[in-house]
């Protein structure tokens, strides 16, 4: 069992903090910058687990903040709430994950990444030659959409790149 003592300088006091101890909503709110509604949406979603206290009040384990670091970055990339599950699916529950988990976890976004990455490029480039060209003027931008011609190609914003005009993961 880890156990850290903490000495603070400024008062007599030592805090004890175990790799078991459990966290409040509040704590976990305050350490994650997830809101406490975000939490309960969470853990109703089966990405994060709590226990009860007698009084009924949710408790943490102090594992539930790499999870939650983890669901960040995955909406980050643009994972679904299904793709977070399946996920934090694959790690081990009783134990903090390890840095090969996340390592085969983040594998599977580089392509997705890469993606995006290529996609934001293609749009600053056209962003940069839209109003470098310095006609301001949709009647003579390259950029323009006379009659409608772009309603062909579909709903949405039809000249951004491809991974740039999916909605976003809800």
């Amino acid at each position: 069992m880890l156990v850290v003592e903490v000495n603070f300088k400024s008062r007599d006091v030592i805090a004890t903090v175990r790799a078991t101890d459990h966290l409040t909503v509040s704590d976990v709110a305050d350490r994650s910058g997830f809101t406490p509604s975000a939490l309960r949406f969470y853990e109703r979603e089966g990405l994060i687990h709590a226990t009860r206290t007698s009084g009924n009040q949710r408790r943490y384990e102090r594992s539930v903040l790499r999870r939650l670091a983890f669901i960040r970055a995955a909406r980050n990339v643009g994972l679904s709430l299904e793709e977070v599950e399946a996920a934090l699916a694959t790690l081990p529950e009783s134990r903090n994950p390890t840095r090969a988990d996340w390592s085969r976890l983040s594998r599977s976004w580089r392509q997705r990444l890469d993606d995006q990455i290529a996609a934001l490029q293609r749009l600053r480039d056209g962003l940069d030659s839209c109003i470098g060209c310095g006609c301001l003027s949709l009647k003579t931008c390259g950029m323009q959409n006379p009659s409608d011609v772009a309603a062909t190609r579909g709903p949405g914003a039809a000249y951004l790149p491809r991974p740039l005009r999916t909605p976003p993961p809800r």
